[in-house]
């Protein structure tokens, strides 16, 4: 249960004076839907309105508060022009100007022979002053609630600043006195104020140095959030651990004959990370493990590997995917693999209906299919195993924490491995992974030839044709893959769409089209076309970017390079290279490019190394973005940022670690304050693996 005293924060934002439910909707979309929301969404900037001159003083350029008597209005004689006011003190006069003024709303709001305190930008125009749409019109008794230095938030269409300010204002008057969570020696050490203190420090800044991610305020609320992360985090973790494991051992006949059937031999990091997931399968806890490895890393087979030793215990095992595309792939690479072994796989989707459906289900149900390949399908109530006991999740960050367990629940004492290839630096690793230990692939398998990376303008699109035609009419397949149009998937596909085209026209049938908006069964047509052969050219969004294996693959083509982030660049130039042939990848760009654009595709080109390019990506472009919406399961931070809160990460992880080896129920009164820490974050999801939660 949310502790009493946050009961008011977590009331709707149409509780607040002046919120309506229009307006509510709009602060639900910028900030979130509750008024704890409003804490977290901190001033950009401020406006000075101390700078208070008589009018002959005023200087142009300046903000200034100018106390005026209204003397005229001065309306349009047409809408084209705008409605003036003139005002003045005992020193001079300044004329008030607003475009498309409502006369009505004017003369109510600065009646003709009343004083008001106006406020906003002087300029000079025709040698008089003027304000154009000042931003602040009051009564002389109301502007002792006014401060001098008003905080600047983010607007968004239909709010403007002055309800949002109100807004804000409500929140943070129910902000209540909370019990200190972090420890005395830190905070004193710090110089970090209490928490109530800091958010109001935050949102009334008395200077541009306040708006720094640095001030004590600001790092200390930054710090709260990592720690309610990483507290949650381990609470997962030690509830996991003391959930009862089961020593998993089988007898390594199954994985020797896989073993000897593949057609490479296993890399020296492939083999220590298969002995770490052994001795974890081996012991009484449960087994709780990520495989980190890039691009081409060999992770399914070592996944594989794994699995068997579930298999030749006679339990189950299963491989998620977060794409139908994936699971398909995996479930082609499994079955390849596994031919002769003797081991029945089945494959899982949303795809597979009526009969054949109902069939898989009794499969696994009954024990005869040992290891299923799937996607969220099988998270469904009605899939039920005979004996699970070894699971795998596939690029772990498309699904929550919540989704992971809720696999894990279908057996007794379930092994976890989740797997990405999406190399995450250290820093990042501990934000979405704090509950995992980590196991790294840094090699390639052997005889993989580096990928040849070239920039290219895209005035010289014609000359990339020329170089597409050559590689087809050489046998190669080419991947076209299409810009990305802001964050819009619709937008993605007609860019898509319209490529294809303009392809087709020069190239025939040779050319095919993929993307996310397809159904099932005209993308499985599509891949299928081009593993093999029929199709050469395959045109596509960034459907692609995980896990498409088509070692034939030789050229990839990425129009509007630029607007990609660096990890996605990898990633989709991941697609070739694949398998003994030399690759090239051709990064088409507008110029001119931005330095941050530059900065990206010059680090893609110098380096493969996809734990290098992570870290350079996570230093260019902040967490927020590596962390963005297209990878929705990994936890957005509201205040920190893992890029500039490296040290502070690291201490909330070693923070979080004592308190739970000293307290793991949060029994103790410092315990009690960081529950309340907890619910304030929104990790409520973690208090329930409290013994007394």
């Amino acid at each position: 249960m949310r502790p009493e005293i946050l009961f008011p924060l977590f009331a709707p934002v149409t509780k607040l004076p002046g919120v309506g439910p229009r307006i509510g909707k709009v602060i639900e979309g910028l900030a979130g839907p509750h008024i704890v929301d409003l804490f977290w969404l901190f001033p950009t900037g401020l406006i000075d309105r101390s700078y208070a001159p008589k009018l002959a003083e005023a200087e142009a350029g300046r903000i200034a508060t100018l106390t005026l008597r209204i003397d005229a209005h001065e309306p349009p004689p047409t809408r084209r022009l705008p409605y003036r006011v003139h005002g003045s003190d005992d020193t001079g006069e300044i004329t008030l100007v607003f475009f498309h003024g409502r006369a009505d709303y004017l003369q109510r709001t600065l009646p003709e022979g009343e004083t008001r305190v106006v406020s906003g930008r002087v300029e000079e125009f025709r040698n008089r002053l003027q304000i154009v749409h000042p931003d602040l019109i009051a009564k002389p008794e109301e502007t002792d609630e006014r401060q001098a230095i008003e905080p600047v938030y983010p607007l968004t269409a239909g709010l403007t600043r002055k309800p949002l300010a109100k807004a804000i204002a409500g929140a943070l008057a129910r902000a209540p006195e909370l019990g200190e969570w972090l420890d005395a020696s830190l905070v004193k050490r710090e110089n970090w104020p209490a928490w109530r203190e800091a958010l109001l420090a935050v949102h009334h800044p008395k200077a541009e140095g306040d708006l720094a991610a640095s001030t004590p305020a600001r790092t200390r609320l930054a710090y709260d959030e990592l720690l309610a992360n990483q507290l949650a985090l381990g609470l997962l973790r030690l509830h996991l651990r003391q959930s009862k494991g089961r020593p998993v051992r089988g007898d390594g006949a199954i994985r020797k004959r896989v073993n000897q059937q593949l057609p490479f031999k296993l890399t020296a990091s492939q083999g220590e990370a298969l002995k770490e997931i052994d001795a974890d399968m081996a012991a009484n806890q449960r087994m709780l493990r990520l495989l980190q490895g890039d691009v081409g890393s060999g992770k399914t087979v070592v996944a594989l590997l794994a699995m068997l030793s579930a298999v030749e215990t006679g339990a189950q095992a299963v491989l998620m995917a977060p794409t139908e595309i994936l699971a398909r792939q995996h479930f082609a690479t499994v079955q390849t693999l596994l031919a002769g072994s003797g081991v029945e796989v089945a494959l899982l989707t949303g795809r597979e209906k009526g009969a054949q459906r109902k069939q898989i289900f009794a499969d696994l149900a009954e024990g005869r299919t040992a290891i299923a390949v799937g996607t969220h399908a099988l998270f469904q109530e009605d899939v039920a195993f005979r004996e699970l006991a070894f699971v795998v999740i596939d690029e772990q960050h498309r699904f929550g924490v919540h989704q992971r367990l809720t696999l894990a629940s279908k057996g007794r004492a379930v092994d976890t491995l989740v797997m990405t290839a999406t190399p995450i630096p250290r820093t990042l690793t501990l934000t979405v992974y704090g509950d995992l230990e980590v196991s790294r692939l840094t090699e390639k398998p052997a005889g993989r030839p580096p990928v040849d990376t070239r920039l290219i303008p895209v005035g010289r699109l014609n000359d990339v044709i020329a170089a597409v035609r050559r590689a087809m009419e050489k046998g190669r397949r080419v991947f076209w893959v299409c810009p990305l149009v802001e964050e819009s998937e619709v937008l993605d596909v007609a860019a898509a769409e319209d490529r294809f085209a303009a392809l087709k026209a020069i190239f025939g049938n040779r050319v095919g089209l993929l993307h996310g908006r397809m159904k099932g069964k005209e993308k499985d047509a599509a891949m299928a076309a081009f593993l093999d052969g029929r199709i050469r050219l395959l045109v596509a969004t960034t459907v692609v970017e995980v896990g498409v294996d088509v070692p034939e693959a030789t050229v990839m083509v990425i129009e509007h390079a630029e607007r990609f982030g660096l990890a996605q660049l990898h990633q989709l130039r991941g697609r070739i290279g694949r398998g003994h042939e030399a690759s090239t990848c051709l990064l088409l760009y507008a110029s001119p490019l931005s330095a941050p654009a530059k900065a990206r595709l010059k680090i893609l080109r110098e380096t493969d190394d996809g734990f290098r390019i992570a870290e350079e990506d996570l230093r260019l472009r902040g967490s927020g973005e590596v962390l963005g919406t297209r990878q929705s399961g990994l936890p957005l931070f509201r205040i920190a940022d893992p890029a500039r809160h490296e040290e502070l990460m690291t201490m909330a992880y070693d923070d979080a670690r004592l308190i739970l080896e000293r307290d793991p129920d949060l029994q103790k009164p410092r315990g009690a304050a960081l529950r309340v820490l907890l619910y304030l974050f929104e990790r409520d999801a973690a208090v329930k693996y409290l013994r007394s939660g």
